[in-house]
């Protein structure tokens, strides 16, 4: 048995959901190759030959996989995949794109959001908002598999020496064009890679209080500002910082939740970060239910406090 892991990667370096979805491939048994598709991506197929356990890096390089289309890294994917027993997507926007169509092509079932390997065909997986767990056990002669990154360590990032093959890149199907694409920037950290998150919910009452009150916290610990779906809804906050089931998936060092009351969608979302600090005025909020650390406090008093502390 042989896994295949998909690099996600700028063509310059490798995204870190990469390193946890090499975990996930080393646990399914068998050898551990990288496919890293782009163009002029070179450096980022070293730093894939440098992962520990990996064994080999499938270098496509072509015109057609520079921005990462999904059609064409489908189609790359597959001119591969032959090879294959597992082939392993993170479970992220790019990786929930592009595994749907190279599952449907081989025509077998997707495995989505993997958080454990029980054995090479058994796989567990959260189900309703991670309130339950399922263990699916997969007779797919391939099995393609979407991977959360938070629930895997990631690997080393150094220590490997694989081999680097070059492989043909495919053609560009013409089914779609790369039109451009709006980043946001900022100097704190990626919401999905920080080890601290300040976290900010509806009782925060407005944006420039959201901004008040969490930006000081967060530049003290040097952390990164997520909020949940309600604050996002009220227009608090960005889209791309929600936290939850339908934002994004973090398993930081750290998480401070300010007035978030912990619905289960945004539980479904922090609740494997590795400490938990709710500061909520409601003792009953749910937030508390998950909490390692729990404040009853009008966040409005406590979180200055807290920054004069720090």
């Amino acid at each position: 048995m042989t896994a295949l892991v998909i690099a996600e990667h700028d063509n310059a370096s490798l995204k870190a959901a990469t390193l946890n979805t090499v975990t996930a491939a080393a646990a399914c048994g068998g050898e551990v190759h990288v496919l890293v598709a782009g163009e002029n991506a070179g450096a980022a197929a070293q730093a894939a030959a440098q992962i520990a356990g990996v064994a080999k890096v499938l270098h496509a390089e072509g015109a057609s996989l520079k921005d990462g289309l999904a059609e064409n890294l489908a189609a790359q994917v597959l001119a591969v995949a032959g090879d294959y027993s597992h082939i392993l997507f993170p479970a992220t926007a790019s990786g929930k794109n592009v595994a749907p169509r190279v599952a449907a092509k081989l025509d077998v079932a997707q495995i989505s959001d993997i958080t454990k390997v029980d054995a090479p065909d058994t796989f567990e997986r959260p189900i309703y908002a991670g309130n339950a767990i399922a263990t699916v056990q997969s007779g797919d002669a391939v099995k393609v598999i979407t991977v959360r990154g938070t629930g895997f360590d990631a690997a080393a990032a150094s220590g490997g020496s694989a081999a680097v093959e070059t492989v043909a890149a495919v053609s560009d199907s013409g089914k779609s064009s790369f039109v451009g694409r709006e980043l946001s920037k900022s100097d704190r950290p990626e919401l999905t890679a920080a080890k601290v998150i300040v976290s900010g919910g509806r009782a925060l009452g407005s944006s420039e209080k959201f901004n008040e009150v969490l930006t000081p916290l967060a530049d003290k610990l040097g952390a990164a500002i997520g909020a949940s779906r309600a604050a996002v809804d009220a227009g608090y906050a960005a889209n791309d910082l929600q936290v939850g089931q339908t934002g994004k998936i973090v398993a930081p060092d750290l998480y401070i939740a300010c007035g978030i009351s912990g619905a289960i969608q945004h539980l479904a979302g922090m609740k494997d970060s590795k400490v938990i600090v709710a500061i909520n005025k409601d003792e009953e909020a749910p937030i508390f239910s998950v909490a390692d650390y729990g404040l009853v406090a009008d966040l409005f008093d406590a979180v200055p406090e807290l920054v004069k502390a720090l």
